[in-house]
């Protein structure tokens, strides 16, 4: 074989591998890329989910008490004292509830 020949072909072979060499370790990083940002998007959505539960659970609370503050206004049958001591009595068991949730 000629020696510019062998020259020219190992010179394509050592390019070759070169190129491989790059796209490979390319690709790898562009693959955990992609996983850590996908990781992150999923830590994202749970602290919104999290956040979304906590907000649901004050609304409801804040619900319930307007309800009992409507029923305290509006009837007239009922003892303003036995009303308020059920408002005292729902936060009392809201408060026990709360640090249970927590863990």
């Amino acid at each position: 074989m000629d020696p510019d020949l062998i020259l020219i072909f190992s010179f394509v072979l050592v390019i070759v591998l070169v190129v491989l060499t790059f796209g490979s370790i390319a690709g790898k990083r562009d693959r955990m890329h992609k996983l850590q940002r996908l990781e992150l998007e999923a830590r994202i959505a749970e602290a919104k989910a999290g956040t979304a539960a906590k907000e649901a659970g004050d609304y409801r609370k804040l619900e319930e008490r307007v309800r009992v503050l409507e029923r305290i206004a509006t009837d007239g049958d009922h003892a303003l004292a036995a009303q308020i001591e059920e408002l005292r009595a729902l936060d009392a068991t809201e408060n026990v509830r709360t640090p249970e949730a927590a863990r």
